[in-house]
């Protein structure tokens, strides 16, 4: 065996065996490309080399930017008004709440890009009036985990920027692509809870459709619904760069806080900043052995022996596709989704390309299938804060989570068998 071929065993065996015996993803990242070095007889200074370019980057900036901007918009209010906005206009029919809820999370997505942080801003406020209106509880919950899901879909998405950030993807195409998506998938949530509101037989509000209560709380909504324009648009228009435009959501949802909704205080601005700082630092670390690892798989040329293999099964793009799908799927349920990306990308998308299929397609499939890994169970983040903002056991939630993680996994499948769906708002662009 090759010594190139060695470091590739060893890559992946050391890997995966920290990873069983629990380490922190992070550490088994380097761990196993410290080991495969070593076995390939390369220079350590290489590796240092590698760990820094990982952290000296410019795009990763607006990470911690968006981080900081939805912690002070889910404290400023602003989720609320959305939440009234939402309210206003579809509370009134069959399951109507819990179609509030996936609205109120898809506007929250176009905020933050963050999925635990739509679940925990709308959840906390959804959940009690969810109960309040006698809908059961444990559906309550898991309507606010796979709400979560939309937050990485609709852009700004940190999901996006993780994978681009490990392909050298065109970001803004990458987040473009995830609009017309985000908003099918959440359709097909709202679809699917009014279904199960009919099955269950949950109440719907009685009363009739207000215009002036709508017009009232659309008003109060406009500060909200002018931050997805103004950073979008900056970025689409090229007047400012997605890292620049993550600096402008903080400054702006700071302004909102504090001086429009008036439900935030300037002494709690050090501890979201401060907060931000420690998630920060686990993701620096966590990017920073990524694209170490990362550099060893284009290293030991494993993308090419990938594609054989996968093209010895079959030279479909389809079935390519849909083994990727189901792989990320499984990932999903049992590792964090940026970890998933951030390892599985750089071996996937030179394989994608040497099928034919568009690079913003692909990423755009990647990071929908992995964002619905995170309220899948065992592992699905956005489960576990759902059950910790609303206090329902995991179990009970995950079973009723069921049907709606179905619906999406179907969804993956449509978004990964017609590119258009993702490529068509990023080809205007060109």
């Amino acid at each position: 065996m090759s010594t190139t071929a060695m470091g590739a065993l060893v890559l992946f065996s050391v890997l995966i065996v920290t990873m069983i015996i629990g380490l922190p993803v992070s550490w088994c990242l380097l761990l196993s490309s410290f080991c495969a070095a070593m076995t390939a007889n390369m220079k350590l200074v290489m590796l240092a080399q590698r760990i820094f370019a990982g952290g000296n980057s410019y795009t990763m900036l607006a990470v911690p930017a968006f981080m900081v901007a939805g912690d002070i918009m889910s404290r400023g209010g602003i989720a609320k008004r959305l939440v009234n906005l939402a309210d206003s206009l579809l509370g009134r029919i069959h399951g109507g709440l819990a179609i509030v809820s996936i609205a109120s999370c898809a506007f929250f997505a176009a905020l933050t890009g963050a999925a635990t942080a739509t679940t925990a801003a709308v959840g906390g406020i959804m959940y009690p009036e969810m109960i309040k209106r006698k809908y059961p509880e444990d559906f309550s919950a898991a309507v606010q985990a796979i709400g979560g899901t939309l937050g990485p879909v609709i852009p700004p998405s940190l999901m996006a920027l993780y994978y681009a950030q490990s392909t050298s993807t065109s970001i803004p195409q990458l987040l473009l692509a995830g609009v017309i998506p985000g908003l099918l998938s959440a359709l097909a949530l709202a679809v699917t809870a009014y279904t199960i509101a009919r099955i269950k037989r949950i109440p719907k509000v009685e009363g009739r459709f207000s215009f002036k209560t709508f017009i009232s709380n659309l008003w109060a909504s406009i500060p909200a619904l002018l931050c997805p324009i103004i950073i979008l648009g900056g970025i689409y228009s090229g007047v400012f760069t997605a890292t620049e435009s993550a600096a402008v959501a903080v400054v702006y949802a700071f302004l909102v806080s504090i001086f429009v909704t008036r439900e935030m205080k300037i002494k709690e601005v050090i501890p979201v900043l401060r907060g931000t700082a420690a998630s920060t630092a686990n993701m620096t670390i966590l990017v920073m052995s990524a694209m170490t690892f990362g550099y060893l798989v284009e290293y030991f040329n494993i993308p090419t022996t990938v594609g054989n293999y996968i093209k010895g099964i079959s030279d479909s793009p389809i079935v390519f596709l849909i083994i990727v799908v189901l792989i990320l799927f499984v990932a999903g349920m049992f590792m964090q989704g940026a970890a998933v990306i951030m390892i599985l990308a750089p071996i996937l998308h030179p394989v994608a390309v040497s099928f034919g299929i568009n690079p913003i397609h692909f990423g755009l499939v990647c990071v929908f299938t992995m964002c619905l890994g995170t309220a899948t169970p065992p592992f699905g983040t956005c489960i576990f804060t759902s059950c910790a903002v609303t206090g329902r056991p995991f179990f009970g939630v995950s079973r009723e989570i069921v049907p709606f993680i179905l619906v999406q996994l179907g969804m993956a499948f449509v978004f990964a068998f017609i590119p258009v769906l993702s490529t068509l708002l990023p080809s205007l662009m060109n």
